[in-house]
């Protein structure tokens, strides 16, 4: 059986957000599942809006999230094979020049919608012998080039006719595209630079992909592309096409997507295992977990996971699943990145802060209270002095709450929330936080003293 090879496409014209990170995740899941390859492949065949700082930082974005490649291709430096497939296509009869202006094209358009027909290319251009062509160059037309889409019969071969193209979609089952309704798309600008379509299939044909995984946006540009790789005599890749996501409220999410971007994630304070996971697990029949290894999401990925239905993309939701993974990381997974944040207490702090901390910066703020002086809020001073004068002599371990809340207790009679509020208050200044029976030993008596005393400490 061959090598499984699939491939993310993304065009450097922007940065990778939330949404198209998505199919790179799917790609990548199956690759390293199938112990296939997975190529990043650069769309970067619109000149204008390509840039190389995009290049960059979708590198920059993949590596982050730990979703590395094993070859790397521009579509810009492949133009000498879209040269060679085209010229194929125009000697078989498939690709054809056209000389309408875009003027001209909306106006036929706008006569075929007032007849009461669907608003698509009529083949015009088939009709025109080559004296005619050869006259319209003259004049300064220079042709774009469309392929012939194979939905004709014999007796009317410029009408299109009702003609399907099915196959076997690894996420929505049985799939047809009449591609009779559809114009010949085209596939290569007057200026020679070539589209979408037909660059992905000659670059899916050269690189031997075997998997096509995508939005379901792309549904009907399968239909098209099945025609061109038939066209050109390759063998069919197998196709995947996913639900698109959605706000949490069912709303468009592409309006805010340029606020979840990768990079804005990452400037967040997100870890990239926790967008990996979601962008895996969302929208799946599987429970949204969090790994702090992507092992897991690899040995359960399965397309009969993936639903149809929309994925609703919560950014609380992956906040919280963020401070979930921070939760259960040891200290030595975090060790570099608390010391470039100036804190300290090692591993003891560490597994007393994890879990209050939504994001790792978090950590920063808890050891401020810990070791740097705060200004403690005092709701009962009576209470707090009592217990102030109650405080055991040092070394404190993790039992010292414990023990000294008990004789606070059985000496002032207080208990429950008039217990814990005001020495949680006095000492962290927070209503809430982690647990005091880790921070206290951490805090230590000189400084526990003073912020009972209400005093800076």
């Amino acid at each position: 059986m061959s090598q499984t090879v699939l491939r993310f496409a993304p065009s450097p014209t922007g940065r990778l957000h939330i949404g198209n990170i998505r199919p790179a995740v799917l790609n990548w899941l199956y690759a390293r599942q199938s112990g296939g390859r997975f190529i990043l492949r650069f769309d970067d065949t619109d000149i204008e809006r390509s840039r190389e700082e995009h290049v960059t930082a979708i590198r920059t974005d993949l590596t982050w999230l730990g979703l590395g490649w094993d070859d790397e291709a521009r579509q810009s430096a492949r133009t000498a094979l879209y040269d060679a497939a085209a010229e194929r296509l125009e000697a078989s009869g498939r690709l054809y020049p056209c000389y309408e202006t875009e003027d001209e094209l909306e106006r036929r358009r706008r006569l075929q919608r007032a007849r009461g027909l669907p608003p698509i290319y009529d083949r015009a251009a088939l009709t025109l012998s080559a004296d005619e062509r050869q006259r319209l160059e003259a004049e300064g037309r220079r042709p774009h080039w469309r392929f012939r889409l194979d939905n004709t019969d014999a007796a009317h071969r410029s009408a299109p006719v009702p003609t399907l193209v099915d196959w076997m979609d690894l996420v929505r089952d049985d799939q047809a595209v009449d591609v009779g309704s559809l114009s010949d798309p085209v596939v290569r600008r007057e200026d020679g630079s070539y589209l979408y379509t037909f660059t992905s299939v000659v670059d899916d044909i050269e690189m031997g992909v075997t998997h096509i995984v995508r939005g379901e946006d792309h549904v009907t540009n399968t239909g098209v592309q099945l025609q061109l790789f038939d066209a050109l005599g390759a063998d069919r890749p197998r196709f995947a096409h996913h639900s698109l996501l959605v706000a949490a409220d069912g709303s468009a999410l592409s309006k805010r997507l340029g606020a979840l971007s990768i990079e804005s994630l990452r400037d967040e304070g997100l870890e990239p295992q926790a967008i990996v996971c979601h962008a895996a697990l969302l929208g799946t029949s599987d429970a949204i977990e969090v790994h702090a290894d992507l092992a897991p999401l690899i040995q359960g990925f399965a397309f009969h996971k993936i639903s149809r239905a929309p994925g609703r993309f919560d950014h609380a939701e992956l906040v919280h699943l963020n401070a979930r993974l921070l939760a259960q990381l040891p200290h030595e997974a975090v060790t570099e990145r608390l010391a470039a944040l100036g804190v300290g207490g090692g591993s003891q702090f560490w597994e007393a802060v994890r879990g209050n901390c939504a994001v790792l910066s978090d950590a920063a703020g808890w050891w401020a209270i810990v070791a740097a002086p705060i200004s403690p809020v005092i709701e009962d001073a009576a209470f707090l002095a009592r217990a102030a004068a109650l405080l055991p002599p040092e070394p404190w371990h993790a039992g010292t709450w414990a023990e000294w809340t008990s004789v606070v207790k059985a000496q002032t009679g207080a208990k429950g929330r008039g217990l814990f509020h005001p020495l949680r208050l006095a000492l962290t200044g927070r209503e809430a936080g982690p647990e005091l029976a880790k921070l206290l030993p951490l805090i230590g008596r000189a400084r526990a003293e003073a912020r009972l005393s209400g005093k800076t400490g």
